[in-house]
């Protein structure tokens, strides 16, 4: 067993220690956050709401998470009597600015790159399905990961599927296969795993594809597939 969670920072545990009153203050200032972000998420009436264009909308949840998380920050760097020159040593911080750069570098760039020939994929994909119906889960599988987006491969992929007549009780059961984020470990929450891990057990192997995501994730999309096969056979 110590050989797969003995790591250069082996020496490193929170057993045993005793955490300054601030450090509880700090959890709870996080959670009270995490809370409030859940309620107006839950309830869009909580959210301010301006006139865009004539209508009124309510203001963002990606502009909510990041307005309280920041808020949430100050108050445990002032409340909390953090030091700063602390946080930059930190293995979250660390973590969290390596999966901003992977924002900005390899998720971005492969999204611009994929969405620049995306007609062409299509065209290429469009020819597959057509001769094999079945293999639209593989596709579906496929272009989530070039994307690195649910959505977008859903949006671009079904209606291609549904032209092709691929049956739309089958669109939905194979929607799990939409997750293929973790085939390579360019997406943000992969990479910010690895760096929060400090046991070494989360990494990524020599050649790339074996990582540690990439049995979990199979087997959560392949019996996703397989159950909503299963659901749509039987009740629709």
């Amino acid at each position: 067993m110590s050989t797969y969670i003995r790591t250069s920072h082996s020496t490193d545990t929170l057993l045993n220690q005793v955490f300054p009153k601030q450090a509880y203050w700090s959890t709870w200032i996080f959670f009270a956050a995490i809370v409030i972000v859940v309620l107006l998420g839950a309830f869009a009436d909580l959210r301010p709401a301006f006139e865009v264009k004539g209508k009124l909308q309510s203001l963002s949840m990606n502009l909510v998470i990041q307005m309280m998380m920041l808020i949430a920050g100050a108050v445990i760097l002032i409340g909390c009597k953090v030091k700063p020159s602390d946080i930059s040593n930190g293995a979250v911080f660390k973590a969290g600015m390596v999966a901003i750069f992977s924002v900005f570098g390899v998720a971005w760039m492969s999204d611009t790159f994929f969405q620049a020939h995306m007609g062409e994929l299509r065209l290429v994909l469009e020819d597959v399905v057509k001769g094999h119906p079945w293999t639209y889960a593989i596709v579906l599988f496929l272009v989530s990961k070039l994307v690195n987006s649910q959505a977008a491969a859903l949006a671009a992929i079904a209606p291609m599927g549904l032209q092709l007549g691929v049956e739309p009780k089958m669109l939905i059961a194979f929607f799990p296969a939409a997750y293929g984020y973790f085939v390579l470990p360019t997406y943000p929450s992969d990479l910010a795993c690895i760096g929060f891990d400090r046991s070494g057990t989360t990494k990524i192997g020599r050649f790339i594809i074996n990582h540690s995501f990439i049995i979990p994730g199979l087997i959560g999309v392949i019996c996703s597939c397989i159950t909503g096969y299963l659901l749509v056979t039987t009740f629709m």
